[in-house]
């Protein structure tokens, strides 16, 4: 077997801890709830804090990972974006689909802190990350201004839409089911409109599970109104 044809099968480093156990409701990009607070816990055996030195000089970082929520055989060449409504076909590489040859997903995220713990070693408190609960790392790296920045690239069919921002009413009496600082998350995910594309339309309630609690709401025109936030009592979403 010559180089061209050897493969070296991707091991996760570390898994992101969050306060979503399904996609449903999970930002559609990094960065567009930058309130939303997560943990990368490293695996044990990459759990040496010598791999982390000089990481907290870092303002952001990216997180190389999995989408193991939509593993399947087999891919497509074309998908359709949900921006676009589900309704017009790209090719897969001019997009930001999960559904993919490879199911490797990009991030980027700000770094928040470094901590130690005495169970896990040292973990990275991150902002504005995209991901499910459990998601696979497979690798982290610093996020360079000076290279990574590009303020006159153009973002194609996403540039001609536009940004479609709810406002957010939550009754006081159910704002206490949740710490200031998942509120604050939970408000700028739901801001962003967790709704499919081609559902934008649809009044019905939605919902999705968050902290451990399933968040249901409507939407009517411009205003997105939280109807309850019931315990759960697990992953599944079965009430208490």
């Amino acid at each position: 077997m010559n180089r061209t044809e050897q493969s070296r099968a991707l091991r996760p480093i570390a898994h992101i801890q969050t306060d979503f156990p399904t996609k449903f409701g999970v930002p559609r990009q990094s960065g567009l709830a930058n309130d939303l607070l997560a943990t990368v816990i490293f695996e044990p055996e990459y759990r040496d804090e010598n791999a982390l030195r000089g990481i907290e000089a870092y303002s952001h970082l990216w997180l190389i990972w999995e989408f193991s929520e939509n593993l399947r055989e087999g891919w497509s060449p074309t998908v359709r974006p949900p921006r676009l409504g589900g309704n017009a076909a790209m090719g897969v590489f001019a997009t930001r689909s999960p559904f993919r040859p490879n199911p490797i997903g990009l991030s980027c995220v700000k770094l928040v802190s470094v901590e130690r713990t005495a169970q896990c070693g040292a973990v990275l408190r991150v902002s504005g990350a995209d991901c499910v609960d459990g998601t696979p790392i497979y690798d982290i790296k610093p996020y360079l201004p000076y290279a990574d920045s590009h303020p006159e690239a153009t973002g194609g069919f996403t540039d001609a839409l536009k940004a479609h921002i709810l406002k957010v009413e939550f009754p006081a009496a159910l704002q206490n089911a949740f710490t200031s600082e998942q509120l604050a998350g939970l408000i700028q995910a739901l801001s962003q409109d967790p709704r499919p594309g081609y559902r934008r339309n649809d009044e019905r309630p939605f919902g999705f599970l968050y902290a451990g609690r399933d968040v249901r709401f409507t939407v009517s025109g411009d205003t997105l109104t939280v109807l309850s936030c019931e315990k759960v009592s697990n992953q599944r979403g079965e009430k208490t």
